[in-house]
């Protein structure tokens, strides 16, 4: 039978912990933790998520605020933007809310950052200590490290597992593999371009698909018992005309192959707001000198 992994009671017990650890900073050093999230334009979708995480900060105990630039904005205006948050003492994180708008380099913006207030964790100076061996100096990438904290709850060792990563991007599949890496897994990361996949992912005890495909995976090409972290939302038009949500793994094929899988809605998703509260709090602690908890 396969398990179905509960990212949301998985990401409650993350925020939770993260509220009692700001309840304690506030009690012992006065200080709570401050998150901005930057929106350029007025993507719906992008609403949606800027406000979700303020909603999510303010109740793990983390103040919330946000700057709301128009779509016409320069990159210049937004890299002043960003420059004024960097020496803002109050602000702790800043989250830049992507996709941008076409004429602004997204990765110019994030250079811009303060790597120990770069709570995404894509500044080039956290990725570097990630994949150099600094990773616990780092602010790791929010999904990634969500995945892998799930995968720590479905295995007791990783060490030696073989692990399939499948996609390459910065965000996702690039991190994860560093992560798993770290772990001491054995893990290739699989793209577009690569040669027989069905037959790669079935040697896979871990399974992290993130390749932006719906049900690309199909059930018989999971190794039996695999664990399956499934990043990829997709929304496509269900039989009665309406959409709906699917990951980039068939769900109902993996169901009695896969040891456990995690599904979409529900799985990936609630882990990633979780720990961007969870890197809010981290980088607060660092920028003031304070112990780290351990989440």
């Amino acid at each position: 039978m396969t398990k179905r992994i509960d990212g949301r009671a998985r990401a409650d017990r993350l925020v939770a912990d993260v509220a009692a650890a700001a309840a304690q900073l506030k009690a012992v050093a006065g200080l709570a933790p401050g998150l901005c999230a930057v929106l350029v334009g007025d993507d719906p979708a992008s609403q949606v998520y800027v406000r979700n995480k303020g909603k999510a900060a303010i109740a793990a105990g983390i103040n919330s605020f946000q700057e709301h630039l128009p779509a016409s904005a320069s990159e210049a205006e937004l890299l002043a933007l960003i420059a004024g948050l960097n020496s803002d003492d109050r602000v702790d994180g800043i989250l830049v809310q992507l996709p941008l708008p076409r004429h602004i380099d997204p990765q110019r913006v994030i250079d811009a950052i303060d790597p120990g207030k770069d709570v995404d964790g894509f500044h080039a100076l956290n990725v570097g200590r990630l994949w150099s061996g600094g990773w616990n100096r780092a602010l790791l990438p929010c999904t990634p490290y969500g995945c892998l904290l799930m995968l720590r709850g479905e295995l007791t060792d990783l060490a030696g597992a073989d692990a399939v990563v499948l996609g390459r991007s910065n965000i996702v599949g690039k991190p994860m593999a560093a992560l798993l890496l770290a772990e001491n897994c054995t893990v290739t990361l699989a793209h577009s371009k690569t040669r027989d996949i069905a037959t790669l992912l079935r040697r896979a005890d871990i399974l992290v698909a993130a390749v932006g495909r719906p049900e690309f995976v199909r059930g018989d090409w999971i190794k039996p018992g695999a664990v399956v972290i499934d990043v990829g939302i997709n929304r496509v038009s269900a039989a009665d005309g309406k959409s709906t949500l699917v990951g980039d793994v068939a769900f109902a094929e993996a169901q009695g192959i896969a040891g456990a899988i995690t599904p979409v809605p529900g799985g990936v998703g609630p882990m990633t707001i979780a720990c961007l509260l969870r890197n809010t709090l981290i980088a607060a602690c660092r920028r003031r000198g304070q112990a780290e908890p351990q989440l």
